[in-house]
């Protein structure tokens, strides 16, 4: 794993993360459709497209939803290298 205090600028990286959000009642992300869902933590795998060292902040992309996030460095752990692969 990698400290994200060490991550190359350019490079791509994803980490586990985990954020306050509403969510169905099978604990999945939820944006309004259906009609039951509640306030939850929601833990995901996404990639990190940017990240601010000033306020210690990443935006993250979660890989299940396509949704991105903006968390702590706190909300985040088993930061490490993506290695892209064709999927063909």
């Amino acid at each position: 794993m990698i400290d994200i205090k060490d991550i190359t600028p350019g490079q791509s990286y994803a980490c586990k993360f985990k954020v306050e959000h509403m969510l169905d009642e099978d604990g999945n992300l939820s944006f309004g459709e259906g009609s039951i869902f509640e306030l939850g933590t929601y833990e995901g795998l996404g990639i990190i497209m940017q990240r601010d060292t000033e306020q210690r902040l990443v935006r993250v992309k979660d890989e299940a939803t396509s949704k991105e996030f903006v968390l702590s460095y706190d909300s985040i752990w088993d930061v490490d290298d993506v290695e892209w692969a064709d999927a063909r």
